[in-house]
């Protein structure tokens, strides 16, 4: 299923909506890939805010290619729903955001794993519809979002992304969340119009804040 289908499939009511990424934001990630990676002869190093270059073998040392890394991010996303669990506090926030505001997940992920997501969210209890897309992040939520007037917020833990909505939906509040604290200090020092939030309780401050509810 591509992105315009689920675009068109999402029902919206005329209220406020918040936005969410999902690896690193609803989701556990780094820590579940992790693990995925140690069961498979490999580590990540949290040396640096990204993937490539901070995994190497667990036998010799070595850095895999970009090849490499890229299939065991197909690999892992495949049997997700064995690894990946729901960030701190997300739940309870989300289902409390929810009589207030309507809530989408919009995940940079191929749209050919998107029933395994599906499925994994929903067993977690989190119902909200979902858009499962590789296409920038900005034109997206532009869509979606569309001529409402209602307040809208975006949360995800990539600059580029934030800043793709940024360019798109000019009045969005974005947030920049990541899950994990290893990797937290080496996030770039968010540019200007971008909120850090540190968890999903201060998250939920700056929502409420913004949408006034």
């Amino acid at each position: 299923m591509d992105e315009t289908t689920d675009i068109e499939d999402v029902p919206l009511r005329d209220r406020p909506l918040v936005v969410c990424d999902v690896d690193e934001v609803v989701l556990e990630f780094l820590t579940p890939f992790t693990r995925y990676l140690r069961a498979n002869d490999h580590d990540l190093l949290p040396r640096s805010f990204r993937l490539h270059g901070n995994i190497v073998s667990t036998r010799d040392g070595e850095q895999p290619d970009d090849a490499t890394v890229s299939a065991f991010l197909e690999a892992f996303f495949g049997v997700q729903d064995q690894w990946q669990t729901p960030a701190e506090r997300v739940i309870e926030t989300l289902t409390s955001l929810a009589e207030d505001a309507d809530i989408v997940f919009l995940t940079a992920m191929p749209p050919r794993h998107r029933p395994v997501r599906r499925a994994l969210l929903d067993g977690f209890g989190l119902h909200f519809p979902m858009i499962a897309t590789e296409q920038p992040k900005g034109p997206v939520l532009a869509r979606l979002h569309g001529e409402r007037d209602q307040p809208v917020v975006f949360i995800d833990d990539i600059e580029r992304n934030l800043l793709s909505v940024g360019a798109a939906v000019p009045d969005c509040l974005l947030i920049n969340l990541m899950a994990n604290a290893d990797f937290r200090p080496f996030l770039p020092v968010p540019s200007e119009g971008i909120v850090s939030a540190e968890n999903w309780d201060v998250t939920e401050r700056l929502i409420r804040d913004h949408i006034g509810a």
